[in-house]
């Protein structure tokens, strides 16, 4: 951690008055994943530009579009992904603070079908013109394998990713969205709850992040002001 990094925060905090939860580090985490949907649908159009197409146009577009998009939209419309995790490593439920578990609670009661049906709708148009275009991307993909079959699974990974790059954050950022009076009304999920509710995928650790207080500054023993003396009379 670079240092002074914790009383940079706390004057941040200060200049700026925010919501306490908006300084939990995992939801900034999976808002900055926004950053990577380019690159994401990128590689998805170097996949579709691999080979000769071998089925109908709209068909490779379609089994591209489901394969990329159904499992995200699944997994948030009945278990959201849970977003104290990063890559391949998310922390044990049993392990998160009661403001942790708070997030969740109120992640969960704000999970809307309509936000992530219309984030895969989006894309999916999205998806259209990088079909079309894909041909512009030939000189990225000419050292690779000229494998249909493997270009069409490329663009279908890389399509769920920027569903996962699209679809968390703008979920992360309606959480940031709500009020104080919101979070502070959200029951704390139990940590059995969270794993019926919620998709927990890697290996599960007990920390990953150190937490950010929003507390004070407080002064060490060296840096204590000296009590004032008194003139002499």
């Amino acid at each position: 951690m670079v240092a002074g990094y914790p009383v940079l925060h706390q004057e941040l905090f200060a200049l700026f008055p925010m919501q306490s939860f908006w300084f939990d580090p995992y939801l900034w985490i999976h808002l900055a994943g926004l950053a990577a949907l380019p690159l994401s649908l990128v590689l998805c159009m170097v996949g579709l530009a691999l080979g000769e197409p071998l089925l109908p146009v709209w068909l490779e577009y379609l089994l591209v579009a489901g394969m990329g998009s159904a499992p995200v939209v699944g997994m948030q419309l009945f278990r959201p992904f849970y977003i104290f995790s990063i890559l391949a490593v998310a922390v044990k439920p049993e392990e998160l603070t009661t403001n942790q578990r708070q997030i969740l609670s109120l992640f969960k009661k704000l999970q809307s079908r309509w936000l992530a049906s219309a984030s895969a709708l989006v894309l999916s148009v999205v998806l259209w013109p990088i079909y079309r275009w894909a041909p512009l991307a030939s000189p990225l993909a000419s050292s690779l394998p000229q494998w249909r079959l493997l270009g069409l699974f490329v663009a279908a990974l890389a399509f769920l990713f920027s569903n996962l790059f699209l679809q968390i954050p703008l979920s992360v950022l309606r959480l940031m969205l709500s009020s104080s009076a919101q979070f502070a009304a959200a029951e704390p999920m139990a940590p059995e709850q969270i794993r019926q509710q919620f998709s927990i995928l890697g290996w599960q650790v007990k920390k990953i992040l150190p937490p950010l207080a929003t507390s004070e500054p407080t002064l060490s023993k060296s840096e204590t002001l000296p009590s004032p003396v008194s003139e002499p009379k």
